[in-house]
């Protein structure tokens, strides 16, 4: 899972790392993205770092905040 590459790269407590997971997951069957591969699951991972190193931990709140970058 292209996100626990990406959580490792900074330090996050049990509950961001469940909220990234969580979020991600969401994100991911939101979007319809069914290969493993598919590069754009990398780009919701970046993303939903980056929003929790920013102190967000509420899961739906890292999801639909990356599912507005697809949006907008």
């Amino acid at each position: 899972m292209a996100i626990y590459r990406l959580m490792q790269e900074a330090a996050f407590d049990d509950r961001a790392v469940q909220a990234m997971i969580s979020a991600y997951e969401t994100a991911v069957v939101e979007l319809g993205l069914t290969s493993r591969t598919d590069p754009v699951r990398q780009i919701i991972a970046r993303k939903i770092v980056e929003l929790a190193t920013t102190g967000e931990r509420d899961p739906h709140r890292l999801c639909e905040k990356t599912l507005d970058e697809f949006r907008g």
